[in-house]
């Protein structure tokens, strides 16, 4: 069978920047099995796969990896929802819309808000509240980036997993030095994967004028060598540091920078509700821009 396809570019305005992603608006009739070789035809950090709903809500929607279906992703979301209203799929859209999609690791809110040119703004909400979970020494996190363990920055949290629907390793950097030369060490991640660790590492700076974090994000073992905008991984990011600020309420606000080491930049802006001393909610928004479409065959 023939499937429509659409791709897009997640968190920029401009095309061939941001993070690549492939939407499949009808999937049905596709099996697992499918879904997976068609996301590795693609062989973008994501591919999705949307689906009539399960439970009343807007759509059911699967994301593979190259290697692997994960419950949550970011740019995905976006980028679906981004799809799905730029395509017609969700009617004419002349005010702010939102939707609910159905997911492995839950209902994940979208808001869509038309903007100029026929283009879309979307933000999404964190389908879960903040886990904190195994801290890892810095010896090791500064060796699965080949980096010295100088390079760690302790000053707000230790090498920590952390997720809102997806976990993984957050390590602060102290330079945007250190965050350029770092390389991923396969075997020093497989050594993380068998102690039972997500694999999956975002590392970041913190730095100064249009944006406040510059970040990048390993994930080989899912087979995505470096992924340029990873908007779960800096949702957990924005959590926990929003966790581990004095404050006991306030809102807070992060613009961040990704995908810069590898020529396709992405803005991410991030923002959290925290309240009594608990992070109650975050937000994700960016900009996306319409690539292509076209038609897949599947057998």
């Amino acid at each position: 069978m023939n499937y429509k396809y659409f791709t897009c570019d997640v968190f920029t305005s401009e095309r061939f920047g941001g993070n690549q992603l492939a939407v499949l608006p009808d999937a049905r009739g596709l099996s697992t099995t499918q879904m997976q070789q068609v996301a590795r035809e693609f062989n973008y950090s994501e591919t999705t796969f949307v689906l009539p709903p399960e439970q009343g809500q807007t759509r059911r929607v699967r994301i593979f990896t190259p290697t692997r279906e994960i419950p949550f992703a970011g740019h995905p979301n976006i980028g679906t929802a981004f799809v799905l209203a730029g395509s017609g799929e969700l009617g004419a859209l002349d005010d702010d819309l939102t939707v609910t999609f159905e997911e492995g690791a839950g209902l994940v809110t979208v808001s869509i808000s038309p903007g100029t040119g026929g283009n879309y703004r979307c933000e999404l909400l964190a389908p879960q509240g903040l886990t904190v979970q195994q801290t890892v020494r810095p010896d090791l996190a500064a060796a699965v980036l080949s980096l010295a363990p100088a390079d760690i920055c302790l000053d707000v949290h230790p090498p920590q997993v952390a997720g809102v629907g997806f976990p993984f390793l957050m390590v602060q950097l102290r330079t945007l030095e250190s965050l350029a030369k770092a390389r991923f060490d396969l075997n020093a991640m497989e050594t993380l994967h068998d102690q039972g660790i997500s694999p999956d590492i975002l590392l970041y700076a913190r730095c100064t004028g249009a944006v406040d974090l510059r970040a990048r994000m390993f994930a080989p073992l899912d087979g995505v060598p470096e992924d340029p905008a990873t908007g779960s991984a800096n949702l957990a990011l924005a959590a926990l540091l929003s966790d581990r600020d004095p404050s006991a309420t306030r809102d807070f606000k992060w613009r961040i920078a990704q995908g810069v080491e590898m020529g396709r930049p992405s803005i991410l802006d991030v923002r959290t509700r925290k309240k009594d001393g608990i992070v109650e909610a975050a937000w994700i928004a960016g900009d996306c821009v319409m690539i292509c479409e076209g038609m897949i065959s599947v057998e």
